[in-house]
Formats: structure tokens, sequence, C-alpha cells
């Protein structure tokens, strides 16, 4: 048996859709190695939460009742000794901000290496794990030494676990030390409270807009559609949107259920944060456009031109 612990990830009273993706790729490495799946919920709403990872192979679910937010304290001492405890023989980790704070430190506890940015995982006597280079433009691949490792996993690259499990759910003791830091609360930088990653509809816009007075026809698109607009990176350089709208490697990882990219040629570090959307819709005047190769539907035309034809549909 070599048992796998994955670390919920929750920010404000919400668990991450990372979660449930890091689940998925835990499971995969329980069942590459013969194992049980387990869960670690550190901090929050720690029954709701455990009630929620509770999805179809989830083996068992570990809650340490500790603060409301992140705490790098909390959670290094308290999946550190939950592997342990279980004798895990890989933790997995979402690669988010909170996820990179303490996989390091872990690391470091348990005495193992640790890889970080998984896009893929292999085991075959040995792990391979898959990770993306330089702007998303070189793929490559770590074999890991060992039979014990931590492991964060890139959202967006495995679909969400789902349905509802049968794990069994306990209360762990874990003795956690006093921490020189707390989350006492979050200051939005711009945009309000949109949050791109959460949205089920989105109708991101690049480059093609040419002007920033045009951005207005494709928000009338994404009104009509009661999607939530976002962006490429150039758009947000040029300060026609705000950082917490902009799609890629440097902003943020999407998976809405339908991605509509407006003028946007298809750069791999674009297609990096929303290749994992369900549905994607491109609008170019380029048929050769890097972005067709992962559209699922296509329009070759100009925006100015399609755009009012969709508004007038949908509206």
């Amino acid at each position: 048996m070599a048992d796998v612990l994955v670390a919920a990830e929750h920010r404000r009273g919400a668990l991450r859709d990372v979660t449930y993706e890091a689940i998925t790729a835990g499971r995969e490495l329980a069942d590459a190695r013969g194992g049980d799946l387990h869960v670690a919920v550190v901090g929050g709403d720690v029954e709701g939460f455990a009630e929620d990872v509770n999805r179809e192979g989830v083996d068992a679910i570990h809650a340490v009742d500790d603060g409301e937010e992140f705490d790098h304290n909390a959670y290094q001492a308290a999946v550190s000794t939950l592997a342990d405890r279980i004798d895990a023989s890989a933790v997995v980790l979402p690669n988010s901000v909170n996820g990179l704070d303490y996989a390091p430190a872990l690391a470091e506890d348990l005495g193992v290496p640790v890889v970080t940015d998984a896009v893929g995982i292999e085991y075959d006597d040995g792990l391979t794990v898959t990770r993306e280079m330089y702007g998303s433009k070189v793929e490559t691949t770590v074999d890991v030494a060992g039979d014990r490792f931590v492991l964060t996993v890139r959202g967006g690259e495995w679909p969400p676990a789902e349905g509802v499990g049968d794990a069994t759910v306990e209360a762990a003791d874990v003795d956690i030390p006093e921490s020189g830091a707390r989350v006492t609360g979050f200051e939005e930088v711009g945009g309000g409270d949109v949050d791109i990653a959460d949205a089920d509809v989105l109708v991101s816009v690049g480059r093609g807009i040419e002007e920033e007075e045009n951005l207005e026809l494709v928000e009338e698109l994404a009104d009509a559609l009661g999607a939530t607009l976002s962006a490429s990176r150039p758009i947000v350089d040029n300060g026609w949107l705000p950082k917490n709208r902009q799609v890629g490697q440097s902003g943020k990882v999407v998976t809405p259920d339908v991605y509509i990219a407006v003028g946007i040629s298809g750069a791999v570090q674009h297609v990096a944060g929303m290749k994992g959307s369900d549905t994607i819709i491109a609008i170019n005047t380029d048929p050769n456009a890097p972005i067709f190769d992962i559209a699922d539907y296509g329009i070759v035309g100009d925006l100015f031109d399609v755009v009012p034809e969709l508004i007038d549909e949908f509206a």
C-alpha cells in the first residue's frame, strides 16, 4: 500500500476549485500505487469543507480545526504530521500562492524531494512529472528519485473530482505551533469583487480590439451573454482593464464552461491560462492564428462585424 495525502485549499470561506483537481491527481497516483487517498482540511469551516471534499475516490478525510484562513505554520505542521501518521508516500498540494508557500518546508520536514507546477504525472516503478518551461513553450519531464515526495499540481490540468463519496471523516488532533503571522483580511486590487476564476462564461478580449474605446463593444457582448469580461495581457499592460481580469500564465488560470476569445491570437502564455475551459470559441481574422488549434468552434472574421451580430442574436 502506498497512500496519498491531498491538502485542500480554501479562501474566504470557500474551497478553491483547484482542490478538486488535486483530488483527481491524488486519486490517479493512489490507483497507480495501490494505495488509499486521504484529504486534509486545515482551518476554516472544517465540517463543511470535509463534506465538500467527500468525492468519489476519497477514502479518508482528516479535519484540523485551526483558524479561518491560511497560515504557514499551521499547514506545515498539520500536513507534515498527517503525512507521517498515515505513512503517506506522496503529498499533493495545489500549485498556488499558498501551496508554494509551504511545500518546500513540508518537503524538508519529511526529508523528501519536492516537484512543483506539475501538468501531468505518470507512475511506473517511479514517478515521472511533466512540467512546462519558458512560458509554456517547452514541455519537460522530471524523474523523481525515491518512493516518497511532495508534488504541487497546476490548476486547470486535471478534471475536478465529482460525485459523492463515502469516506470516513476524523477530527485530527495536531500540535500547531504559535505563528508569527496570520491573515487578518483581504483587500481587492481593482475591479471590485470580480473573480474571473469563478465565472461560468468568460468573454475575453485581446489586442485585436485595437483601441480602448472599442472595449465597449465586447462589454456589450458579455452583458448579452450574462458573462464576465476578461482579457489577454496586452489589454492589461495598456491599462485598459485591471490586472485581476488577466487570463494567462502571468494572470489567472480559468476553467469556465464557455470561453470566448475575441481578437486573441493564442500565444502560449495565454493558452496556458484557459486551455482547461470546457468549450472554447475563437473569433479572429487570421485563419492560422494559434487560438484555432485549441478552439472547439472558430469564426474567421473581423470582430467588429462578428460581435455586433452575436449581440443582436443574444440580446
